[in-house]
Parts: structure tokens; sequence; C-alpha cells
């Protein structure tokens, strides 16, 4: 770190500033989101997936590289910073304590994600060059993955790497919290007209406007814990779900079970209604098209009704995620309105509820990790909060 870098990080730890990044991408046709990051010395733009389900951030990295995919910049060549065994950034990804180690100048990691995907490489520590809302620009190292061996799944997308948000030690926001430079709290608005931002630190919010429930302390992931689905303001006999929020993913995931009570429900409703369903559409599992194609979810949220899951807080109040038809559909290339909700039995997520992009969008999504809160309130999501603003 420069001098000027070191001295205004101490300044900062008396009062923590905010990073607010731009996000491009959209849950439909994209089906991702993704920031701008600048890193290295000279600094280098790459886009990162971002992903509150995973804690490692990484960039495909020519060290050489045995496996990459073709990505939107040149790959990352790395400092020859490494990231020691010993050091607590790489213990907290090895924390089974059985792993060999080979070398102990360096930290080898593998990631391994839900859609099948993984990444394979070495830590080590760079610049990354932020600009803070207290109007200071400033370049802390931060440990980061050289992946250069990638496996990305089954839903690969044209990016350089993947930013990790997640709760471990490993995560860029416990890093810039732990050097004091921001608060260890994450936020994002998704734009449901593409866009939106993602911020780091709790300036830029009003906590007594937001909806907050506690994180379950259990829980690796951002979990809110168990959950009731409630249709239409009535029960629906669904309850102690296992619910985490999960940015990396553009759907929301239910399980089996859930899944068809869910669409046994929304059947019965659209059973009177001038929708049919849309069996040459393949865009998702289930689609339904009207007498004439819609343009926007406005021309078919008449249709629908809205559900919600509601958190239980320390068994005394509740907190609800509202489910309104923007939360879960699509409008398709075909003109039909597809179901955003998906079977996540299917597709090898067991018992776990998982609320992706598409019914994150229009609000602004808070995980709280000093005060283990989770928290959700409606937001402008299409304009970039500028220093001390709020976003509610």
């Amino acid at each position: 770190m420069s001098g000027e870098t070191m001295g205004s990080s101490m300044m900062i730890n008396r009062s923590p500033s905010s990073i607010v990044l731009p996000l491009h991408g959209n849950v439909y046709p994209t089906g991702f989101y993704n920031v701008t990051l600048n890193i290295g010395q000279p600094s280098k733009p790459y886009f990162l997936d971002v992903d509150t389900g995973s804690d490692l951030t990484w960039l495909q990295c020519d060290a050489p590289c045995v496996q990459c995919r073709e990505a939107p910049h040149p790959y990352y060549k790395p400092s020859n910073n490494l990231v020691a065994w010993k050091d607590p950034i790489c213990q907290s990804l090895h924390n089974n304590g059985d792993q060999r180690c080979e070398s102990p100048g360096q930290c080898d990691y593998e990631v391994e994600y839900a859609d099948g995907g993984s990444s394979l490489g070495v830590l080590v520590r760079d610049s990354f060059n932020l600009n803070f809302t207290s109007e200071k620009r400033q370049s802390p190292l931060l440990a980061l993955g050289c992946g250069y061996d990638q496996d990305l799944g089954g839903s690969y997308h044209p990016i350089d790497g993947v930013l990790g948000l997640g709760r471990g030690k490993s995560s860029i926001v416990s890093q810039l919290s732990s050097a004091g430079l921001v608060r260890n709290v994450i936020g994002h608005c998704l734009s449901a007209r593409g866009g939106g931002f993602l911020f780091f630190g709790d300036e830029i919010y009003d906590p007594s406007r937001v909806a907050w429930t506690p994180m379950s302390p259990n829980a690796k992931h951002y979990s809110p814990g168990l959950a009731e689905l409630t249709f239409d303001g009535k029960t629906t006999g669904f309850k102690n779900l296992l619910v985490t929020f999960d940015s990396g993913a553009s759907y929301t995931y239910v399980n089996s079970q859930v899944y068809e009570g869910l669409i046994s429900l929304m059947k019965r409703e659209l059973s009177t209604k001038p929708l049919r369903q849309a069996l040459d559409d393949q865009t998702l599992p289930l689609c339904w098209k009207g007498r004439k194609p819609f343009k926007s979810i406005r021309d078919v949220k008449k249709y629908f009704k809205t559900f919600a899951l509601s958190f239980t807080n320390d068994g005394k109040s509740k907190t609800q995620l509202e489910f309104s038809p923007e939360a879960f559909l699509i409008v398709s290339a075909k003109g039909n309105a597809c179901l955003g909700i998906l079977n996540g039995t299917e597709v090898g997520l067991k018992d776990l509820n998982v609320i992706g992009d598409i019914s994150m969008q229009d609000r602004v999504v808070i995980y709280d990790n000093e005060k283990q809160l989770i928290g959700w309130a409606p937001g402008n999501c299409d304009r970039l909060p500028k220093s001390k603003s709020f976003i509610m």
C-alpha cells in the first residue's frame, strides 16, 4: 500500500466509508449480473459474476492456464505476491484441516459450485482500485484466486471470473472490513430493466425503512432460517422451509413439494383466465400464452396472485418477503409469460429453497454481517446513489 493509502485507511478506521459499484446484465435474456473491477498494478478491468453464494473471488489466470474459457478481457497475469499456506485466509478455504500442504509458500484452492462448475488455482494478493463514497480512491491489497483450471459447469457466462460475496474470511468485503475500510455489510439493487448496483458498507440506506430478519447462525450461506409459504394471504401448509439468498442464481428454486404445490395453486387461479399453457415455448419449464403476445409483465400481472415467504424473528414477530408477479415471471422472446421459479430438487438442491435474482429485482437486499441480519426494502435500482444519499 502507498503511504497515502495507509494514512487514509487509518483515518477511515474511525469512520468507515462505503463503495458503490454499477452492475450490468439482467435476469432474461442475459441470465446474470456482473460488475467491473479494476485489479492489478497497473490496474486492468475485469468482468466478475456477482455471487453471494460463494466466498472466494477469482480470475481466469494466465499462470499459464491449463483450462480457461473465452473471456471478455485478456487473462489476468498474477503478481508474484503469493498467499502462504499458513495465512488465515488460506486456512479458511481448507477448514476440513486434512489438506496436505505440498508447498508452504503458496496456497492452492479449489471451489465448486452448485451447477457443477469449479475453479482450481493458487491464491495471490493484488491491488484493487476502488472509489469510496468519502471521495477517496484507494488500492488495498486483497487476496484473490488465480484460476488456471476451470470447469464452468452448465451455465457458462462470458466473464473473467467470480466476485465472491459470501460470509467467509476470504470474501472481498470481509477483507475490506478487516482492513477497517468498510463495515462488513453487502447490498445489491437489481433493476428489472437491467443493470443496478452493488454496495459495500452501511452508509447509503436508512435501516429504519428496511424489513429485517436474523441470519441463521448455523448456515454457511446467507440464510434467514426457516419460512412458511402463504398464497394470496392464506396459509398453504408448507412450513419450515430452509431458505437462502443467492445472487449467483438467475431464477428462484423451491423443493419439489413446494414447486408442485405452487403450480397447482397457480393453475387453479388461471383456470378461469384467458391464458393457456405455451407448450411450444422452451424458454423455461412452464410458460403461458395470451390472446396476443405480451410485451411486458404489466400485460399479464393481473392474472397472477401474490405469494409470500414468512420468516419468524426469534419467535416473536414475522417478516414477510412478498413475491408479486414481477418477482416470479419473465416475458419470453415469444411474448409468453414464463414462470421463473424452478424445481430445485431436480437440480440437486435437495430441500434447500434458493431466492435468486428474479425475486430480488427492484428491491434493495442487504446482508449485514456485523449485526447478523438480512433485510430488504423497495428501491430505485436504476440510479446510482451518490455519497451519503439514501436509496430508499
